[in-house]
């Protein structure tokens, strides 16, 4: 192993135990971020769950990019990777039960891998979690999340994603569509929401000066909560078994983002694009029998 290769097999198999509580306070703030009625039957739509058991770090414990820092300290469960970039990549998410207002929630994380690459824009370290997630003793969610870790951006790299183009996205590739423009308040509602303080949400400044951002970030997994809303108005609440997202291309607040849903049968594909068809999220799921 070369001496620029980081070690970090001693990290792998960790665990965190977390809880929380999804208050019915909870609940009808995360229902009215998505200007979302109470479902008659009680039970939350999903994607609810990545609001639940985020880090609690003190602010003092912040790096500089909002996220919690990374050290050998035993108050540290990832490791420290000294790449400074930071991003979700993907989730490949089982939804077992809806979770239910009231409910005492525990998660269970694991970090289950840790690889090094070397990229076209440098090294990264991709680590792929194992969450689950149980309400009342029973499994509501599995997941396995993977971040992946990115050198500091050159300070005059080009800003990403590019200027929306001339391009269009074709709607006739989809079987239903829906246009959505995230907006300011939306990227700082999910944020409380999820605890992040990650400053390519909030802070434009630091998103175009430091991280090379075109302009403010939509969070991916709110990017995913739109894809599963999206999914929810054509087959109903709760009707996804598994989902699975990856993150292509950065959306930037402000610039409309289509939704698309397509498939026969069990099986489906999802996908966010912008407007000049430039691919952001693409997804695929399979609908609960």
């Amino acid at each position: 192993m070369s001496a620029q290769t980081y070690e970090f097999e001693d990290w792998i198999g960790r665990t965190e135990r977390t809880s929380d509580r999804l208050s019915a306070a909870r609940s009808r703030r995360w229902l009215a971020t998505f200007d979302r009625q109470s479902p008659d039957d009680g039970a939350m739509p999903q994607g609810i769950h990545w609001c639940l058991c985020t880090p609690e770090a003190p602010t003092i414990g912040l790096g500089e990019d909002g996220h919690p820092q990374r050290g050998n300290s035993p108050d540290s469960f990832l490791p420290p990777i000294p790449l400074p970039r930071r991003m979700w990549a993907a989730s490949d998410v089982t939804f077992h039960a809806p979770l239910v207002p009231g409910s005492n929630v525990e998660r269970v994380t694991r970090i289950d891998s840790i690889a090094e690459k070397e990229g076209a824009s440098g090294r990264l370290v991709f680590v792929t979690l194992g969450h689950e997630t149980s309400a009342g003793g029973r499994v509501a969610v599995s997941e396995k999340q993977t971040l992946v870790y990115r050198d500091a951006a050159a300070a005059n790299a080009a800003l990403v994603p590019p200027q929306v183009g001339e391009g269009g996205f074709d709607a006739s590739n989809w079987q239903a569509t829906r246009a959505v423009l995230p907006g300011e308040p939306l990227l700082f509602r999910y944020s409380a929401l999820t605890f992040n303080s990650h400053r390519i949400h909030y802070d434009a400044p630091y998103a175009s000066d430091v991280e090379r951002y075109r302009g403010l970030v939509v969070h991916g997994p709110l990017t995913a909560t739109l894809l599963l809303e999206h999914a929810a108005q054509q087959l109903g609440d709760n009707a996804l078994a598994n989902f699975k997202f990856r993150g292509t291309s950065p959306a930037i607040v402000g610039e409309e983002l289509i939704l698309g849903m397509r498939g026969t049968g069990n099986n489906i594909e999802l996908g966010a694009v912008a407007a000049d068809g430039r691919q952001v999220m693409t997804a695929e799921a399979t609908v609960r029998a």
